[in-house]
């Protein structure tokens, strides 16, 4: 399995210059609100998925007086060699990634050979927000595991942007309108029955682990929505063109998927605590880990980024011993408390790494 040995990273957010390495089991990042603890796991998200798993924009990424960042990452990989990736953004938005000095001509190539998970704070917008915070989130997901579902959404999205654009014409024809819904069909239909099967595997696992860590006091299930289940893309474009033309946009199709999440039979967003959302938020993402270790043979890095907060004395306790009674592999975790904290990791293993962030800068300790 890919483990990050060392990376270096320049002018990310608040990091100016930093090279560090991690143990590969399980590597501790401690300090106070603000320090860059957050920007050091994304600067790992980052390395995998080539983008922030916070930030929806490069330009938040720059260190302020920056037009530019770096990310270097070394890796031993699942056949015993050592492979190098670097990443480097522009303020002008070019973005250009290596491994082991080669250019990568496809970025979306990479997607997938670092398997990566991430629990963030920032993850509530998952509950908060709208339904393309979930339909991302899936996406993510998904394509770590499957290249080919990749290709689709990327494939649906740019002839979905084209037939927007003749949408906004003053008498659009209803020809081209015909070519556009026959060459999005196929791609719609993969991508709703990954979507649909991505569902059906991850509703379970996260339920489970969700009992794991309330002790059983609430139940929670995650449903998908789409209008596919009702018609195919075609038939639902033919029958909604003249609403179309009028928006001027499609209105129909899987960019209007969306991911019902519930507990108790109502919606979380609505009836759940601050500690219930954030179990429910680490439970499904210790089931997007169980699953994509299933789906590659051997454990992602997981980055825990302020695990423990809004989560009450019990949930805690239930988290801890959910942690240290799984394989995992490569893990960082960043928390407030140094003493929690050293104590989760001296249970998990000897083989540990701790690092204290201070402005930006983080020295083993």
């Amino acid at each position: 399995m890919p483990v990050l040995k060392k990376i270096i990273i320049q002018d990310f957010r608040n990091i100016e210059l930093q090279e560090l390495s991690f143990s590969p089991n399980v590597n501790c990042i401690w300090g106070g609100n603000g320090e860059g603890k957050t920007n050091l796991l994304d600067a790992v998200y980052y390395l995998s998925m080539t983008k922030s798993g916070i930030q929806g924009s490069d330009r938040f990424n720059f260190r302020h007086g920056c037009d530019s960042f770096a990310i270097s990452g070394e890796y031993s990989m699942q056949n015993g060699t050592s492979s190098r990736f670097s990443i480097s953004v522009q303020s002008g938005g070019e973005k250009k990634l290596r491994r082991d000095d080669k250019p990568c001509t496809r970025i979306s190539d990479h997607i997938g050979l670092l398997p990566i998970v991430m629990v963030s704070p920032d993850d509530i917008s998952l509950v908060s927000e709208s339904g393309d915070w979930r339909r991302r989130f899936a996406n993510g997901v998904i394509s770590q595991m499957d290249r080919k579902y990749l290709s689709d959404v990327q494939t649906y999205l740019k002839l979905l942007a084209q037939r927007n654009r003749l949408l906004k014409e003053s008498n659009p024809e209803d020809a081209l309108l015909d070519a556009f819904d026959l060459a999005m069909e196929p791609c719609a239909q993969a991508v709703f029955e990954r979507r649909r099967e991505f569902c059906e595997r991850l509703a379970p696992l996260a339920g489970k682990f969700y009992r794991d860590i309330s002790g059983g006091r609430e139940s929670i299930s995650i449903k998908y929505r789409s209008e596919l289940e009702g018609a195919p893309l075609r038939e639902l474009l033919r029958e909604g063109r003249g609403r179309d033309k009028a928006l001027h946009f499609t209105s129909s199709g899987i960019q209007r998927d969306d991911f019902i999440f519930e507990m108790d039979g109502f919606p979380i967003r609505k009836c759940g605590s601050q500690g219930q959302q954030k179990s429910f938020l680490v439970a499904l993402k210790f089931a997007q880990y169980e699953m994509m270790k299933a789906s590659y043979g051997f454990p992602p890095v997981l980055l825990l980024d302020d695990l423990f907060d809004k989560l009450d004395l019990d949930r805690v306790g239930n988290l801890l011993q959910m942690v240290a009674g799984s394989d995992f592999g490569q893990i960082f975790l960043s928390d407030t408390n140094k003493t929690r904290t050293g104590a989760l990791i001296d249970g998990l293993t000897a083989d540990r790494a701790y690092f204290k962030a201070s402005g930006g800068c983080f020295t083993a300790i």
